[in-house]
């Protein structure tokens, strides 16, 4: 865990303990018993400390959340580092993450590669820089700079460290930082402890701060304690401030937001594994992607591998749409670059790696093969026949359907074993989530190189088993059947999405619908109007694109409440001899978010779901549930499913003929336990 070694008066301790150098206990006691015996040693001039392999530190070991404190606690040791007679040189690669970055900040100088990031991600998980953290950085750097690391929990490249002092010196190379570092703490002469710095603030500033973040921070608890915690480093000595900042910790950890941000941290990694899959299963290659369609999908999901440097072949069937698809892709290309986000070069380097095409015979060479084309059941499945002939064997062919049974797409090739379905979500190129889809006959291995290749292109991947929408859709169907049918009994649009977007949802159902099209599934026919939804489209308000859905929109896509909408919505009540009542939140509560939790209990039943936690990563990532409440299922636990059943016996009749409770979701009830199979 801490290995040392003497290079004359220099004291090298490096922590060990792969893969992120995690500060758990026995790193912890390592580092402080060197620390001690380094003060008592006449030889010793200098110490620098640095990390094994790829990095410095990725910060505390959170497995130990909840568990008794073992000594000595981080906040110990770092004030040793501190308090240390001789200079200590905190040598930086890689990553310096929360605690990893607070020991830096113990340290009295510092030197970095240049290739290294440095930053406080604690409030991601709901807390706060711990160990001296929120104290420390604004002495260094000044508060403004700290505010920014701290309450975004964004790393900063070592260079922007270094241009505003919390960085010292600037290394060559990883390779040569430990000689640096060594050769740099012979030059120094005494400790230069940043506790005794002191560092002041007009309190107008963090107002103004809270202020112009207050969107991002609202409903928020641990930005606002980062907040007041940096404010108390500009009032109180160290010892105080650091006093504050552990008062404060301690409430944040054991908040309902910090839990359910730490259920979510540890739910996507749970997600990684497989079922009955062998951790040695040997991968498939993927050196060249071929994508079917250059539609919206079809280039969003290019551009991942692209962009990853995976060469793709995107096959379309005429020319101006391949060309269209094309153009859209380097234009989004190029929006990146004008943000700074990419290079000129960059962007040619991706386009480069991009073979369009209109011959379906040019997939021939492709390892996998994802079609993303129209939902539609019988062209998907000639378009896989067709695949059949054509692609090498061992080839993985995925659908990327939405709703669609990957069974019997796979029914139309003579090599069921590898097929899967690859659901991203829109836009491709931007959401995280893909649902990896099992089916019946998927092989083990194409399984597990379905979700091995959604990591590398930067996604987070999930097992799905074959349903009706799998997962995330078949939770959507319905919360949107209740949203509509809410719409006739006497709810409005925006009482609807009033009621999600001050859950903390990004919006509600409705505004989900014209942002995504209105028109999306609609027969085409005006004169048939069987559903509010034809009779919107029949009207031409189709959503955001036509400036008109259930909201009427301006020229910047602001969505005001629609005179005309509400006439389409009485004429329609008329002619379904349905008399409008008042809709209360609380109704419109448990019929929309609790009986999606009712849905998730059924996946978890049926074994579509691997975990619940699954549930919650799915719709963390696919859907912008908010985070701080930790996912659907989470969230059902924390509310209460003895609630939950009963509110939903309470509104039986209202949610439908159809509607079953789900025998999972009432067992876990009665028994008090989590959902969870």
């Amino acid at each position: 865990m801490i290995e040392t070694k003497l290079h004359d008066d220099v004291l090298e301790i490096v922590m060990a303990n792969p893969p992120v150098n995690a500060l758990g206990a026995q790193v912890r006691q390592g580092l402080a018993k060197a620390l001690a015996d380094a003060q008592g040693d006449p030889a010793i001039k200098a110490i620098v400390i640095r990390g094994a392999g790829k990095m410095f530190s990725g910060g505390a070991d959170i497995t130990e959340f909840g568990k008794p404190p073992v000594d000595p606690w981080l906040p110990q040791v770092v004030d040793a580092i501190e308090a240390s007679a001789k200079p200590v040189v905190a040598a930086i690669h890689g990553m310096a993450l929360g605690g990893g970055l607070e020991v830096a900040l113990g340290a009295h100088y510092r030197i970095a590669s240049p290739k290294a990031r440095l930053g406080l991600p604690e409030v991601s998980l709901g807390i706060l820089p711990g160990a001296g953290g929120t104290q420390r950085l604004p002495r260094l750097v000044g508060v403004e700079t700290a505010l920014g690391m701290i309450v975004s929990g964004t790393p900063i490249a070592a260079s922007k460290a270094a241009q505003a002092g919390l960085v010292d010196k600037l290394a060559e190379s990883d390779e040569s930082l430990a000689a640096e570092a060594i050769a740099y703490a012979r030059t120094l002469t005494a400790p230069r402890r940043t506790g005794d710095r002191s560092v002041s603030a007009d309190p107008a500033v963090f107002e103004q701060f809270a202020a112009q973040n207050a969107r991002k921070i609202k409903g928020l608890d641990a930005p606002q304690a980062c907040i007041a915690a940096v404010k108390a480093a500009t009032e109180l000595p160290l010892d105080q401030g650091q006093e504050k900042e552990r008062a404060l910790f301690q409430q944040l950890v054991a908040g309902e937001q910090s839990k359910a941000l730490r259920h979510v941290f540890f739910a996507e990694r749970a997600a990684a594994k497989i079922d009955g899959l062998p951790k040695d299963i040997q991968l498939r290659p993927i050196t060249k992607v071929g994508v079917i369609g250059a539609g919206t999908m079809g280039g969003g999901i290019s551009m991942n591998f692209l962009s990853a440097h995976i060469p793709v072949t995107m096959v379309e069937m005429a020319q101006d749409a391949l060309d269209r698809g094309i153009g859209v892709m380097r234009k989004n290309y190029e929006a990146t670059a004008a943000k700074g986000r990419l290079t000129a070069e960059q962007v040619e380097k991706a386009m480069g790696l991009v073979t369009p095409t209109l011959d379906f015979s040019a997939l021939a060479d492709c390892d996998l093969i994802i079609e993303a084309v129209y939902e539609n059941m019988d062209v998907k499945k000639e378009i896989f026949a067709r695949l059949d002939g054509i692609a090498k064997p061992g080839a993985m062919l995925a659908s990327n359907t939405s709703y669609l049974s990957i069974d019997e797409i796979a029914a139309a090739t003579t090599r069921p074993q590898d097929v899967l379905g690859l659901h991203f979500f829109s836009p491709a190129n931007v959401m995280k989530l893909v649902e990896v889809v099992r089916g019946a006959k998927t092989a083990p291995d194409a399984l597990a190189t379905g979700m091995d290749i959604a990591r590398k292109i930067g996604k987070v991947p999930v097992v799905a088993g074959v349903c009706y929408g799998f997962i995330g859709n078949r939770m959507l169907i319905p919360r949107q059947a209740n949203a509509n049918a809410l719409l006739l009994e006497g709810a409005t649009p925006e009482q609807v999405d009033r009621v999600h977007t001050d859950f903390g949802m990004p919006m509600g159902p409705f505004q989900m619908a014209d942002l995504a099209g209105v028109d999306i599934g609609w027969h085409r026919d005006p004169s048939r109007i069987e559903s509010l939804q034809d009779a919107l489209c029949a009207e031409g308000r189709w959503g955001q694109k036509k400036q008109a859905g259930f909201y009427d929109y301006d020229e910047k896509r602001r969505p005001t409440p629609s005179p005309v909408v509400a006439t389409i919505i009485d004429d329609f009540r008329a002619r379904a001899g349905i008399v409008p009542r008042d809709i209360s939140d609380e109704e419109i509560m448990v019929r929309t978010l609790y009986s999606m939790v009712n849905e998730g209990a059924k996946i978890l039943e049926e074994g579509i779901a691997q975990r619940a936690s699954d549930i919650d990563v799915v719709w963390n990532y696919g859907y912008g549930w908010p985070r701080h409440k930790g996912g659907p299922m989470f969230w059902a636990d924390t509310v209460g499913l003895d609630k939950i059943a009963q509110a939903l016996t309470r509104y039986q009749q209202a949610l439908g003929a159809e509607f079953t409770l789900s025998p999972l979701l009432l067992d876990c009830a009665a028994q008090g336990k989590p959902l969870d199979r």
